[in-house]
């Protein structure tokens, strides 16, 4: 017999993400597994006229530390470490691409965007390098900094190329609050992409 439970004030999609990709991993062995979270892709920040040009979102390089579904730690020295007891849905790099994807989508900024390999003939690429995407314990925050070159298909050359970057505070080391916080420094991140490639 089950029972179903009113959400709480506040219970985000989020949250309840984690909870039931939690309560599922819990009743797959009998050993500690880790809280799985997620990434959001951004909605209702203006939905302006953009570029009728069709992009490709290619999957972002990083270097290997980050190309994992590990949450990673800097800490005052520049040591790296990963958060133990935590893991994202997938790897960074595939999570953030995914995004980035839906969020042109939801801002309705460009006339056709699309992944490789789905048979589109695209007038650019986005190519992408995730330089940061971790908690800096020095300062408490969340560091999210990606790059952004948009590449003509056809000639190869760069149109445009960018930093992008954003930190976000963190109350706590922890599980929820590094993921919530590197949410959120993403979705400003992912934002200013889409406003600047449109």
């Amino acid at each position: 017999m089950s029972s179903r439970l009113a959400p709480e004030p506040g219970f985000t999609p989020i949250a309840a993400l984690v909870l039931a990709v939690s309560l599922t991993l819990s009743g797959c062995s009998g050993g500690a597994t880790p809280t799985t979270y997620d990434l959001s892709a951004p909605r209702d920040f203006g939905r302006v006229g953009g570029a009728r040009a069709a992009l490709v979102i290619n999957e972002p390089t990083t270097v290997q530390t980050l190309d994992s579904d590990r949450m990673i730690v800097r800490d005052s020295a520049g040591a790296l470490s990963f958060l133990g007891g935590t893991q994202w849905a997938d790897r960074v790099p595939k999570l953030v691409q995914i995004r980035l994807l839906q969020t042109f989508e939801n801002g309705s900024r460009i006339a056709s965007v699309s992944l490789p390999g789905e048979r589109i003939v695209p007038d650019f690429q986005l190519n992408t390098d995730i330089r940061s995407f971790n908690i800096d314990a020095a300062t408490n925050s969340a560091v999210v900094e990606i790059t952004a070159k948009l590449v003509g298909d056809r000639t190869g050359h760069i149109q445009r190329a960018k930093l992008f970057s954003a930190r976000v505070p963190v109350g706590a080391v922890d599980g929820a609050a590094a993921a919530h916080a590197l949410d959120q420094a993403l979705s400003k991140v992912l934002i200013d992409i889409v406003r600047w490639a449109a």
